[in-house]
């Protein structure tokens, strides 16, 4: 009679921990700025690409973890796979499905024509990273143009000219936040944590100052329809909620940040990634309202708590 181990049922909790399940949480958003940005109206369709989006981060979670199981054997033994709560082969049959759930919920909600322009050039952009880049100098870069390609995923099949700012300014956090979480296991001894700080700062400042292009032609449309004077050029619609939508992400990612400036041990640089996945939300909320949307980013910031809390019970990172 043999005595070998053999693994009981995968628990779904295991599951949420491998694909970082509350992480979630920060996809969503992309997709609704691609599409308010490119002038759609959110609708059923949205959020078909909004689970597809969620499903295919899901599946680079599992992905990185099957990709860096003996890393995570000798650094982050607690984590499912090394910690043999999840084999490796249940991880990388997560991932394909549901890389092949994401083409396929993109497919019913915006067509073949998304698949082909949106869906196939993210996953691939995915499984290129955690599969050979992630470890190389073009890790991050390849991060950051995935997280821009997600919110160009809101588009659908349509133009996405419009959606090319907010993707290059949830890029730019990407690359910065992804920098720095090479160095959560041994600390950063290098500029890294000043350049996601100031990073912070300058996507704050850009998210307060540049005008959304074609917003205030609305704007001043309403206006003239009331009775109104237009509003000036150099007027910005709704500053009050893009002002503290673009606060709450400074002060959602910049405070942990700063503690690692001063003292950039693992711990500490870890918290500032976290808090900077956190910083998704108001910064895709201070977006919205620069896009002339404010009700919608102030519905994403609502989320923040929620995040925030879940977290605690399975990390993000």
């Amino acid at each position: 009679m043999s005595t070998a181990w053999v693994p009981g049922p995968v628990r779904l909790a295991d599951i949420a921990e491998l694909i970082r399940a509350p992480a979630a949480f920060t996809v969503p958003g992309d997709v609704l700025l691609g599409a308010v940005t490119s002038r759609q109206q959110p609708n059923v369709r949205t959020l078909g690409l909004a689970a597809s989006s969620v499903a295919l981060y899901w599946a680079g979670m599992a992905l990185n973890d099957w990709a860096d199981r003996h890393v995570d054997a000798v650094e982050r033994p607690e984590r499912p796979l090394p910690s043999g709560r999840v084999a490796p082969r249940t991880a990388l049959g997560v991932a394909t499905g549901l890389t092949l759930g994401s083409l396929a919920l993109t497919h019913l909600a915006a067509g073949r024509r998304a698949v082909l322009r949106r869906a196939l050039p993210l996953a691939a952009t995915i499984w290129a990273y955690d599969l050979g880049l992630k470890s190389t100098r073009w890790g991050a870069p390849a991060m950051a143009l995935a997280r821009g390609l997600d919110v160009l995923h809101g588009t659908g099949s349509g133009a996405a000219r419009g959606a090319a700012f907010p993707a290059a300014v949830i890029a730019v956090h990407t690359h910065a936040v992804t920098r720095l979480s090479r160095h959560e296991v041994d600390g950063c001894t290098g500029a890294q944590p000043h350049i996601a700080l100031a990073t912070t700062a300058a996507l704050s400042l850009m998210a307060c100052a540049l005008p959304e292009p074609g917003v205030q032609g609305i704007a001043a449309g309403l206006e003239g329809a009331r009775g109104h004077a237009p509003a000036h050029a150099g007027d910005s619609p709704f500053p009050a909620a893009r002002t503290t939508m673009a606060a709450l992400y400074a002060a959602t990612a910049g405070p942990a940040q700063f503690r690692a400036v001063r003292r950039p041990g693992a711990a500490r640089v870890r918290a500032a990634v976290g808090a900077g996945i956190h910083a998704f939300l108001p910064l895709q909320a201070a977006l919205l309202a620069r896009a002339g949307r404010p009700v919608l980013g102030s519905l994403l910031s609502a989320a923040l708590p929620l995040a925030t809390r879940s977290a605690r019970k399975v990390s993000f990172t």
